[in-house]
């Protein structure tokens, strides 16, 4: 039976492993594009590659940890190590040095994202694997997947909420005066922000290796433990023989494509639509009720809608979908007509987030229904197949919707306002033309929204399991395993 010890320091472990990933995932983009004046394009293309890459990776760690045997287990020590050699690399990635040049910035940009993407699979990997070897099955083990998923998003939370506000602190405190040789390349905000992000993320990576330790010191190993892993050739084969996984895949892929696009984008919005000097305020608040909405959807929402309105879920999921289509058009509607409170903005805020937050448990259900379809269908249960497939789709889709993004962000022409060092508070939006403005609100509402769309008739078409289904699918699986 686990006690609060270890159920704290694996919770723990995973606020810090998801302060590093928000970090990355939510301003590794705007750190090189916007502040160090990295191509746009050459950032869609890195980003889209490494995540790409990131994806195809994981199996292969998988079967690395899955294969190791030390005194210390198999989990722990790729936990240290990837926790160590990641959060050393996320420093260096939010380091980047301001005197090189464009094509010496796109390199380095290339080659620390893309070792950052590979060190935090060697500890992520690990991390999630590792459940059954401190955890006796059953509610325990149930209970602590759902306390970790609770506490990284708690983590993300964290990140989204005080970036931008603890980043241009840190940036007057300890960014000093720019170099006379500097100065035209990096004028005010621009060093504000370079130093402040450096020393925010050395804060984060301190954090992420303190806790990672902490977790690792608390819980202890079952030896006999064995790690299933799933190769790339089964992931695939798993799919083209189960159409109904294919199916909920492919909806995956398109719903976070169109999450990630908004709040690749959603910064750039704060910054240069609303605008304002303190329009990092704004989007500090507009994180936190997000981000709060989002988990309070898992927890609340969701149990409401399937057990007091006993609504089937391919039901929810429409009217899932639905809320964030209406979302994205409040959005549109609002910053189109002019309104610049972050207040009224928070509705189609809360709208999109908590069909996130619906998505991410219906989701998992209709991966476990498209299990016991497979076994009913080719005599085989490819259960830690199909699943390993949610990590890589939505890594698939997190680099398709940087391209995106930064796509946009090129042809949009969005850059940082010159201003003299001293004036640290000035409004960005008023050097951006209306012209740009619109096409930033059309990238980020309208392009979801289409994407979306594209889901539904996928799943509209494809998708079969819905509840009597899914009764008929298990009783004829008891019988079968009655024989």
């Amino acid at each position: 039976m686990l006690g609060l010890k270890e159920k704290a320091s694996y919770g723990l472990g995973a606020v810090g492993k998801d302060m590093v990933y928000m970090l990355s995932a939510s301003y590794i983009l705007y750190y090189f594009q916007d502040i160090l004046g990295v191509s746009a394009a050459a950032m869609g293309v890195i980003l889209l590659i490494a995540r790409v890459f990131d994806a195809f990776n994981d199996p292969i760690m998988g079967v690395v940890v899955a294969k190791t045997r030390t005194r210390f287990g198999k989990f722990r020590p790729w936990l240290l190590i990837g926790t160590l050699t990641n959060a050393v690399v996320l420093f260096l990635m939010f380091a980047a040095p301001p005197s090189l040049d464009a094509a010496g910035l796109v390199a380095y940009a290339a080659v620390t994202y893309i070792i950052w993407g590979v060190t935090y699979t060697m500890m992520d990997i690990p991390y999630w694997s590792m459940i059954p070897a401190f955890t006796n099955g059953g509610k325990e083990r149930e209970g602590l997947t759902t306390l970790a998923r609770s506490c990284a998003g708690v983590g993300a939370a964290v990140i989204s909420i005080l970036t931008m506000i603890i980043v241009p602190v840190l940036g007057k405190m300890f960014g000093g005066t720019v170099p006379s040789e500097l100065a035209s390349r990096y004028p005010g905000q621009q060093w504000i922000e370079l130093n402040g992000f450096k020393f925010f993320t050395l804060g984060v990576a301190v954090l992420f290796v303190l806790f990672t330790v902490i977790m690792c010191l608390s819980i202890k190993e079952k030896s006999s433990v064995d790690m299933k892993t799933a190769k790339i050739s089964e992931m695939f084969r798993a799919l083209v023989q189960n159409d109904q996984a294919m199916c909920v895949v492919l909806t995956i892929v398109v719903v976070n494509v169109a999450l990630y696009i908004t709040s690749n984008l959603v910064i750039y919005f704060f910054k240069y639509d609303l605008g304002g000097a303190n329009w990092n305020d704004g989007y500090a608040l507009f994180n936190m009720v997000g981000g709060g909405t989002q988990i309070l959807a898992m927890m609340i929402l969701y149990p409401f809608l399937r057990n007091l309105l006993k609504l089937n879920n391919i039901r929810i999921f429409y009217v899932s979908i639905g809320m964030s289509i209406i979302g994205y058009f409040a959005l549109l509607a609002m910053a189109s007509v002019g309104v610049s409170s972050v207040v009224p903005f928070l509705i189609p805020g809360v709208l999109v987030m908590a069909s996130a937050g619906v998505n991410n448990v219906i989701i998992t259900v209709f991966l476990a229904n498209t299990v016991d379809y497979g076994e009913l269908k080719n005599n085989r249960r490819d259960e830690s197949v199909i699943f390993s497939m949610q990590t890589f789709v939505v890594k698939l889709a997190s680099g398709i919707a940087a391209f995106v993004a930064s796509i946009a962000l090129s042809v949009l022409n969005l850059k940082q306002v010159t201003c003299d060092a001293a004036e640290a508070n000035i409004d960005f939006a008023q050097g951006v033309s209306q012209a740009s403005k619109m096409g930033l609100r059309m990238v980020m509402t309208l392009i979801p929204i289409f994407v979306l769309i594209l889901g539904v008739l996928i799943f509209k078409t494809k998708f079969i399991l819905n509840d009597k289904k899914v009764e008929e699918i298990s009783e004829e699986l008891k019988v079968r395993h009655e024989k």
